[in-house]
């Protein structure tokens, strides 16, 4: 009888497990610091929903930025046509990402971050914008490896034309595009500098 209970209950967690959704696929912030890898090889026939992305965008808006500015911006290209689009506009990165599900144009709007009322606040101008959209994508990719994508920001890719193909205003900024998806190989480790290379203490 008591056989039985155990076995019942433990039915019943798993039922509720497979009503949740799928779990994170890390669960802490050291093992997100691990995991996190730049990916360049995706599985093929996987998709990621709008909503999920969504989700990731929401999380990555709680990034610090100058003044709450918030100057980062994200062109999502979800459907096949954006998609095959994008992917002639990212140079020599296409034959690696071909088979992400996404793409996420980011830019930042000039004149925001780093200034005051109107006027550079300090001598980096424009470049607090770049920093605010950096800042803003590494809370984007810790996020989603917690929610079990990958990513790979490239920073080779045709401003121009993917200005016109998302429609992007004159007075923002292209940065990055960033592809999206689930890694087809596991990536090694990168070497990392010694502390003491780049690190000072007085």
């Amino acid at each position: 009888m008591k056989t039985k209970i155990v076995f019942c209950a433990l039915a019943s967690l798993l039922l509720l497990a497979g009503c949740t959704g799928s779990q994170p696929a890390v669960t802490s912030l050291d093992e997100l610091f691990a995991t996190r890898r730049s990916i360049r090889a995706y599985e093929p026939g996987r998709t990621i929903s709008e909503a999920q992305v969504r989700e990731l965008l929401t999380a990555a808006q709680n990034a610090p930025s100058w003044a709450n500015q918030q100057p980062s911006k994200f062109y999502v290209a979800l459907s096949p046509e954006k998609h095959d689009a994008v992917l002639e506009m990212i140079g020599g990165n296409k034959d690696r990402v071909v088979n992400a599900c996404a793409f996420l144009v980011c830019t930042f709007e000039k004149g925001k971050s780093g200034f005051f009322r109107g006027n550079p606040a300090n001598d980096a101008g424009d470049f607090w914008g770049a920093y605010d959209n950096g800042l803003n994508n590494a809370y984007l990719v810790l996020k989603a490896r917690e929610m079990g994508f990958d990513t790979l920001i490239m920073g080779m890719r045709d401003a121009e034309p993917l200005r016109a193909l998302f429609s992007i205003p004159e007075n923002e900024a292209v940065m990055a595009v960033i592809a999206l998806g689930y890694r087809a190989e596991e990536p090694r480790m990168p070497v990392h500098r010694p502390l003491d290379e780049i690190v000072k203490f007085y």
